[in-house]
């Protein structure tokens, strides 16, 4: 394309200049600060970080050789001082002193710090004396205290002084010994000890050295920083110059300036690239940019007369240039003048390639012809609204449905008259949309001539609604059969299920019968094995008394030793009475649990002073309890009252002390307390005797079961004692519960409401089950 370098601006000034505008204004980059830095002195800058490096090495290896020179001499020292004080107690004169008194004066005479371990042994290396005396060395054997020390044991003084372990810390050690006195010495302290102010001079070289090393990096980083900023900035620079063009060229964008006084126009590259011409730094003039205008779309004369007179300050147009190949390329071309109010007009734009937009509207254009032919063709009715319920397009086939001429439906009609001149349906409902409320909304209409319509509301992504109706009738008069025929099969489901429910209920009380007849027989088949075991138990505990009863009284019937007046009879009539008086004992607790178990038993509530019935029920088993050196122990408010069956109360102590006494061991101790807490009198009954298994605790208590142990098979009786409190303390509304350890013993407590209302006299209650 050839370029003119005059132009006759519109004001009549010719101008012939190069180099004006955005081409005018090149710059020259100057080179960068850090460029000169590093070119004054480069071996300096290379030199000065490895001089630091080599600095910090030489200090860090003077002050690690200067350490570890202190520490061998710590360690010889602490060696030496083992050795010297093993020395001085093997050569000390026992006769003199006592060890003790000579292991504290070598430790101040050889100015030991209170971290060192003195110690004599006997020749088996057993400590007889120590030091500290807080060392829990006395009496042990110091080789089986310290590990990895066995060259000391085997050679004294000759293995020198060595490293061992104690528990999980480190010592040295050194031992003497004298074979002859049969004894020896040791000297310990731990290495911790030895090396304690060496590690505190360590850490605080390590921190002056980290500190001066920090501070000289810290100097280091400020010189570097300063010349990676300039570096930056210059990389910065030129790195936003590349993305401003490569943006232009991605964008299909391009810059331009036009200087309206002296005719000539700067193109950036980018202009260039989008319209396939070869970029150059050359100004373009006036009439090079008009000639590949197309005519049809602009004037750049009027535009600029329009400029040049003050009209006009900016310009968004959209015309056509010519691209190298020849073809028309769309451009949208937006410039602003820089300063109206300057004497020489400069406009500055930029330039938008928006020919795929213009392609792509044609397109649209085509596609929304064919889309409205096509949904004016469909069978349905269609309509479309805009978020504003105005109407957008609708087909004839809506307008035929409801009545509407094309006056009505003209684009941009509110909905709301629109609906107000539609036909009136003859019924509506909506239905329900299997997908919830985002479905849209569904409605049945039967219209004015007895037609169906199903229409569909859906919401669009902008907010409008569009609606589809589709013509049902013919749906509509199967669906009206199909519902006659589903209520007769309805009906004929109905009876069958009222029939399957009968044959179910039966089913389910046939099997709610079976299963309470499983648990009765089930509960029947524990009671009587209960019962067994308690008879099997019985037989041995009914026979014994009886047999003794039988045999003594053979004797006497056939006075074997002599007249009726013997001592010895004395001494079987005696044995007989004590045998009845048992068997009378187990034959009415029998008969007091079945009462209890048939509900018989009367409780005659009255008010009970407890600490009198409780004293004198302790006194009736004392007996025992001094024959077994047990000792009884109460603990009960004078005070203390309760609303009970006098003769019930009695008896649950009764044989809870009973039992306890026949429970514990010689010399064994019972603790009686009661106490009130919530409305209720708690009772408790404590012993250290021989305890219950945890497994048999759920068996106390329950009628005609026994727990064996080591202690109750040397006890004889029913086992009813438990049973029978357990159901009397439930007969007053309250409870018994055990708590009890094997070998350690046992704690009952009895929890008895302290109701004041007094029941009818002689009712019988039925225990709890």
């Amino acid at each position: 394309m050839a370029k003119a370098d005059a132009f006759s601006a519109p004001g009549g000034m010719s101008v012939d200049r190069r180099g004006s505008g955005l081409a005018g204004n090149a710059q020259l980059i100057a080179q960068p600060a850090y460029q000169k830095l590093v070119a004054a002195e480069p071996f300096l800058r290379r030199l000065i970080p490895v001089l630091i490096v080599i600095f910090l090495l030489v200090v860090a290896g003077l002050h690690f050789v200067s350490l570890m020179n202190w520490r061998d001499d710590v360690e010889r020292n602490a060696r030496s001082a083992l050795a010297l004080a093993t020395g001085q107690l093997i050569e000390a004169d026992l006769a003199a002193s006592s060890q003790q008194t000579l292991l504290e004066q070598v430790g101040r005479t050889a100015a030991l710090s209170g971290d060192h371990v003195l110690a004599f042994t006997n020749e088996k290396f057993v400590v007889s004396a120590v030091t500290p005396r807080s060392t829990r060395w006395y009496g042990r054997a110091l080789d089986e205290i310290v590990s990895g020390g066995q060259p000391l044991f085997l050679f004294g003084e000759k293995a020198g002084v060595i490293p061992v372990r104690i528990g999980d810390a480190d010592w040295y050690a050194a031992v003497s010994i004298d074979h002859e006195a049969k004894r020896a010495t040791a000297a310990l302290i731990p290495q911790d000890a030895v090396f304690t102010q060496w590690r505190k001079t360590v850490s605080l070289n390590v921190s002056l050295f980290v500190l001066t090393a920090g501070v000289l990096i810290i100097i280091l980083y400020a010189y570097f920083s300063q010349a990676a900023r300039a570096e930056t900035a210059d990389r910065v620079y030129l790195e936003g110059q590349q993305r401003i063009d490569m943006a232009l060229v991605r964008g299909r964008c391009g810059l331009w300036d036009w200087d309206m006084v002296r005719g000539k126009m700067y193109w950036s590259p980018s202009m260039y690239d989008m319209l396939g011409y070869e970029p150059c730094d050359a100004m373009l003039s006036f009439g090079e940019v008009d000639s590949i205008i197309h005519p049809d779309d602009g004037n750049l004369f009027e535009i600029a007369n329009r400029v040049m007179a003050r009209e006009i300050d900016q310009i968004d147009r959209v015309f056509r240039m010519r691209h190298a190949n020849g073809q028309w390329v769309w451009m949208r071309v937006r410039a602003q003048v820089v300063d109206p109010d300057a004497a020489d007009i400069q406009l500055i734009g930029i330039s938008m390639d928006v020919t795929e937009q213009r392609h792509l509207a044609l397109r649209s254009e085509a596609a929304d012809l064919r889309l409205r032919t096509a949904i004016e063709n469909i069978t349905e009715s269609f309509v479309l609204w805009d978020p504003a319920d105005r109407l957008v397009m609708c087909n004839s086939k809506f307008q035929q449905d409801n009545g509407l001429s094309d006056q009505d439906v003209v684009p941009g009609a509110p909905r709301s008259i629109l609906e107000e001149r539609m036909q009136a349906f003859a019924s509506e409902r909506r239905l329900a949309n299997a997908n919830g409320p985002r479905g849209g909304v569904t409605y049945e209409r039967q219209l004015a001539d007895g037609r169906w319509l199903q229409v569909n509301e859906l919401k669009t992504r902008d907010g409008g609604t569009v609606a589809v109706g589709s013509d049902i009738t013919q749906i509509r008069q199967h669906q009206d059969k199909l519902l006659d025929s589903e209520r007769r099969l309805m009906a004929t489901i109905h009876d069958l299920s009222l029939a399957r429910r009968a044959e179910e209920d039966k089913a389910r009380e046939l099997a709610e019968l079976n299963r309470k007849y499983m648990r009765e027989k089930d509960r029947a088949e524990a009671a009587n094995q209960a019962k067994s075991e308690f008879l099997a138990n019985m037989s041995h505990e009914l026979r014994t008394p009886l047999n003794a009863i039988i045999g003594f009284s053979e004797l006497m019937t056939q006075k074997l030793f002599g007249p009726m007046g013997s001592d010895r009879y004395d001494e079987y009539a005696n044995d007989i009475n004590s045998s009845g008086k048992y068997l009378l004992g187990v034959i009415n607790d029998i008969l007091d649990m079945s009462k209890i178990e048939a509900g018989q038993f009367s409780i005659d509530r009255e008010e009970i002073d407890l600490c009198p019935l409780i004293r004198e029920t302790v006194r009736v088993v004392s007996l025992q309890a001094a024959a077994k050196k047990i000792n009884v122990e109460t603990n009960i408010a004078e005070t203390l009252k309760l609303y009970a069956d006098r003769r019930a109360i009695k008896q649950i102590v009764l044989n809870l002390l009973s039992n306890a006494v026949k429970f514990t061991g010689e010399g064994g101790r019972i603790s009686v307390r009661a106490r009130n807490a919530s409305g209720a009198l708690i009772l408790s009954i404590e012993d250290n005797g021989c305890g219950i298994p945890k497994h048999a605790l759920k068996k106390l208590g329950r009628p005609f079961e026994q727990v064996q142990n080591q202690f109750s098979k040397n006890h004889a009786g029913s086992g009813l004692g438990l049973a029978i409190s357990r159901s009397l303390a439930e007969l007053h509304g309250g409870a018994l519960k055990i708590r009890s350890t094997e070998g350690s013993g046992t704690i009952v407590s009895v929890r008895i409401p302290a109701t004041t209302k007094k029941k009818p006299t002689g009712q019988f209650l039925r225990a709890a089950a």
